[in-house]
């Protein structure tokens, strides 16, 4: 009697770099995240762009858009149009055996040290000695608890001490830091911290810096809030493309609420739900072509349709989203203003 161990679904697994997981959980977007999980099943193997767009489900240009957030941080190679996945983190790779050195080698050989993404916070009795030795800390920490309303935790004393010490902030950054996060809702560790690294690594150092970041942030949110005023949405933070797109949409092309809402009906119409990236197109496309009020918006829209290039000929099916837009069975004049 021969006898096996059933696995089920365990019997085909495949690995995820832990650096995603500790650094782009909460960062990364649902496609992104989708996009990657796609990659890493089929890892070792070139692949196209329309072949990630067709298994999620997407456009090129939003497939696009997910492996490009990969391709920034490191994980992601792309040759020409192929792409496969970059060769892992150090910290990601210590899962992989190595090969074994010649016995004598093997004695001389040091254990490569842990790259680590952040410096490890301090210990309670550090943290104290800190608070003890500096007025700065000491003021830094009252400072917080003011800010979150609330008695700062020993974990947290110490993250922003490491803030501090080992990402190089001054106390008064750090405090605008907090503030800032306490206004938009974001007052949790996690935002802190991820936030103090980016500025660190920014170098934003000094209160001139800080304040301009943080003039730039508000412009964000307030270009955000009126996007969501215009389409009917209920008040949630932005997606990171959702926050890239609103200051360009409101600040940089000028459109107004009922241009804004003019393009969100459009992609519903054409993609059949709501997708920034192909909202952003419609919008764009506006831009270049000058067309500034929903009036000329439904004039664009009627010269573009097929019916009328045709001379009233019925136009041919088609599948392509861009194409879907300017032909939706719920084009009309009426628009909103």
């Amino acid at each position: 009697m021969s006898y096996s161990l059933n696995l089920g679904s365990w019997n085909s697994v495949f690995a995820v770099p832990c650096s995603v997981v500790d650094d782009h959980l909460k960062l990364a977007g649902t496609l992104p995240l989708k996009a990657l999980l796609w990659v890493l099943r089929h890892a070792g193997q070139p692949f196209e762009l329309s072949q990630v767009a067709d298994a999620l489900g997407i456009d090129r240009s939003e497939a696009g858009d997910a492996l490009r957030y990969w391709q920034d941080k490191g994980l992601l190679s792309s040759s020409g149009d192929a792409l496969s996945p970059a060769a892992a983190p150090r910290e990601d790779r210590e899962a992989a055996p190595a090969p074994q050195p010649a016995p004598a080698a093997a004695e001389k050989a040091e254990k490569p040290k842990r790259i680590l993404s952040r410096p490890q916070k301090p210990d309670s009795g550090f943290v104290a000695k800190r608070m003890t030795e500096s007025t700065e800390i000491a003021c830094l920490i009252q400072s917080a608890e003011e800010i979150l309303g609330r008695t700062v935790s020993g974990g947290e004393a110490a993250t922003f001490v490491m803030i501090h010490d080992d990402f190089g902030l001054p106390s008064d950054v750090i405090v605008m830091l907090l503030q800032y996060a306490a206004s938009v809702g974001r007052a949790n560790m996690r935002y802190i911290e991820k936030a103090a690294m980016n500025w660190a690594d920014e170098e934003i150092n000094t209160h001139e810096k800080a304040e301009e970041r943080l003039r730039l942030l508000s412009e964000r949110q307030k270009a955000w809030r009126a996007v969501e005023e215009a389409i009917g949405i209920p008040r949630r933070t932005p997606s990171s493309r959702e926050e890239s797109f609103a200051p360009v949409w409101v600040g940089e092309w000028k459109f107004g609420p009922d241009m804004i809402r003019e393009a969100y009906d459009r992609t519903i119409d054409g993609a059949g739900k709501y997708r920034p990236g192909y909202m952003n197109r419609i919008l764009e496309r506006w831009h270049k072509e000058g067309i500034k009020t929903p009036r000329q918006a439904a004039e664009e829209r009627m010269e573009r349709s097929p019916s009328r290039k045709s001379g009233g000929e019925k136009p041919s099916p088609t599948f392509d989203i861009g194409e879907y837009e300017s032909t939706s069975i719920y084009d009309t004049k009426d628009t909103k203003g």
